[in-house]
């Protein structure tokens, strides 16, 4: 028989998979390059939720202060999650300049238009 009380405890994961499956779809579906960028970051998104919920104890508290009998949930995937936000942060403003400066150029950001312009000029 099917276990329920399991599935909804692993929860998480599910969602997880769902959202890093539906920005690997867009980014590979979509020509525009916002979209990708879209599709890319949904996809980080997916993998911080992951590590939040590897790091998650079911009636587990915050590390703040120092109590005895409680446990705990691990504090090093918040600390990760942290500096990956910083990185997916950066690496998006970077991509989104990438796409102004092609925009610019080639007056387009459909990757299959900026192909024919390219295979046009050389």
């Amino acid at each position: 028989m099917f276990d329920f009380v399991r599935l909804a405890d692993n929860a998480f994961y599910g969602m997880a998979i769902i959202l890093f499956l539906t920005g690997f779809w867009i980014m590979l579906s979509h020509a525009n390059l916002i979209k990708k960028i879209i599709g890319m970051n949904i996809m980080e998104s997916a993998i911080f939720l992951f590590f939040v919920a590897i790091g998650y104890i079911k009636g587990g508290s915050a590390p703040i202060l120092g109590r005895e009998g409680v446990t705990y949930i691990n504090p090093l995937p918040s600390a990760l999650i942290l500096t990956g936000i910083v990185v997916s942060v950066s690496v998006t403003a970077f991509a989104l300049a990438l796409v102004v400066k092609l925009y610019q150029h080639y007056g387009t950001v459909n990757v299959d238009e900026i192909t024919q312009i390219r295979r046009g000029e050389a």
